[in-house]
């Protein structure tokens, strides 16, 4: 959908949710604050991840938990970067 940002969010369906506008709206700074969320949070698993793996053994279901987790995250961040990219002005080429 061209025009409209993608939002950190889906449908219950699992649906991609788009928000048209100027971006000024209190979606937008809801959506602004979810990513933020999102990408503190993913900042945060990469150094609990980091933790577990250097500190001792881990089983494999903490392994599992782990990146069950981080597949979320990852999820979250990929959405962010799209959403952001496509809000990018394209140059125009003269």
């Amino acid at each position: 959908m061209s025009g409209g940002r993608l939002l950190p969010w889906t449908t219950p369906e699992g649906k991609p949710c788009y928000l048209l506008g100027d971006g000024k709206g209190q979606v937008s700074r809801v959506a602004d604050d979810v990513e933020r969320v999102q990408l503190i949070m993913a900042a945060e698993l990469i150094g609990h991840a980091a933790d577990m793996l250097d500190h001792g053994p881990t089983t494999l279901p903490q392994l599992r938990y782990l990146v069950a987790r981080m597949a979320e995250s990852l999820r979250a961040v990929h959405r962010v970067a799209e959403s952001r990219g496509a809000r990018i002005p394209v140059p125009d080429e003269d």
